[in-house]
């Protein structure tokens, strides 16, 4: 159980709309729990008393260093476009104060480095916003699949089907976009919204690293009228010849839980991340099901500074995420699929989605929640399963 600090710790919030609102609702319950307070919200548009109900009236400002300094910040959450992570973490690191940057981390491997490098230089911890690894299940499953459970290990699936529209790629200006004004953004499937899926695979592998991680294979593919890839699948081969797929899609008959398959000589092992739920199959025996609890990353980074338990997901656990993102941002840009491989749906509201609910058309492409399953299922790209929109030619090797 976390110890209450003697203080709560001033957190400072950049980026407070969006998938910022996530940050600040967990803010709010780990400040009723007296371990962190509310500082200050660093926002273009100051949020209004309704979005800050239950915060009392913590500094608003633009200008994210002199926020850091008017409120002596100790923590920094960092939940800004992709383009800013850098010089926003690193502004804070030079404060002294401690980060939560959002995944991904950098649009780039260059720009990567110059995070690890200038918080290394600081002193300070950072913790990079990987949710499922902070999933109490990761381990568990590394320790079963190490102690036998089902067989030698054949390679590791991951499966993404999510509904985007089309108002999700108008919601910002680097939405959906590899290159805004000069700068990486890298906004695909893969290294954005179902990031997690990748960076999940890549751990249950003990593939975290950098320099774990051989080679990359990418095809990359796009419904949307968009520069990024919004149906794509990757395939890493790590230093120890170990294989990972991981094929995702924004552009699904229906949403779905993502999820990771460990593939064994005598079983497997699904984990839908997102719900920490772990499925254990193996020939002659019954399924087991386990349902595995979860440490909140921010809880884990507040626990670090006054306890020092081992921060979780440091920017060497993402090393190897990395050089996936590296591979897709230097990859060909994606292929738009021909018209007969997708069709256009009405807007419509999407009970129980992942997604946000409907407000735009959206594109779906044909079969593709069966495809994505079974690139999980066979470790295959698209290219190898008989996909005809998916020429070899669109193959990436790096």
């Amino acid at each position: 159980m976390t110890t209450t600090p003697a203080q709560p710790l001033p957190v400072v919030l950049a980026g407070a709309r969006g998938h910022g609102r996530w940050h600040l609702h967990n803010i709010r319950r780990l400040e009723e729990r007296g371990l962190v307070r509310l500082a200050g919200v660093c926002e273009l548009k100051a949020l209004t008393d309704d979005e800050l109900d239950g915060f009392g009236t913590p500094e608003q400002s633009d200008d994210f260093d002199a926020l850091l300094a008017s409120t002596g910040a100790r923590i920094a959450v960092v939940c800004t476009p992709i383009p800013s992570h850098a010089d926003l973490a690193l502004t804070a690191a030079e404060r002294g104060a401690h980060v939560l940057l959002e995944k991904p981390p950098a649009p780039s491997l260059t720009e990567f480095r110059r995070i690890v490098d200038g918080v290394e230089r600081a002193g300070v911890a950072c913790q990079i916003g990987f949710q499922s690894l902070g999933s109490h299940a990761t381990a568990a499953i590394r320790g079963r699949v190490a102690s036998g459970a089902i067989g030698e290990p054949l390679g590791i699936g991951a499966a993404g089907a999510w509904v985007r529209d089309e108002a999700y790629y108008r919601r910002a200006p680097w939405a959906g976009q590899r290159r805004l004004d000069g700068a990486d953004v890298v906004d695909g499937v893969l290294t954005n919204p179902l990031a997690h899926a990748v960076a999940t695979a890549l751990a249950l592998d003990g593939t975290t690293a950098a320099d774990d991680v051989a080679g990359v294979e990418t095809e990359l593919f796009r419904a949307n009228a968009i520069q990024s890839d919004d149906t794509s699948c990757v395939r890493v081969t790590t230093v120890r010849g170990s294989r990972i797929t991981v094929a995702a899609t924004l552009c699904a008959e229906q949403s779905a839980e993502p999820y990771v398959l460990i593939h064994g000589t005598r079983g497997r092992i699904t984990f839908w991340y997102r719900q920490d739920r772990v499925l254990l199959q193996r020939a002659h025996d019954d399924a087991e099901e386990i349902q595995y609890g979860r440490t909140d990353l921010l809880e884990n980074l507040v626990e670090h500074l006054t306890l020092g338990v081992r921060l979780l997901v440091p920017p060497a656990a993402t090393g190897a995420f990395m050089r996936v993102l590296e591979a897709v941002r230097l990859a060909p840009d994606p292929v738009q699929l021909p018209m007969s491989a997708w069709r256009t749906e009405p807007a419509a509201s999407l009970a129980g989605s992942p997604a946000p609910v409907q407000s735009a058309p959206r594109r779906v492409v044909r079969g593709i929640d069966g495809l994505v399953a079974a690139s999980a299922d066979s470790l295959s790209l698209y290219s190898e399963i008989g996909v005809p929109w998916a020429l070899p030619a669109e193959v990436n090797h790096s």
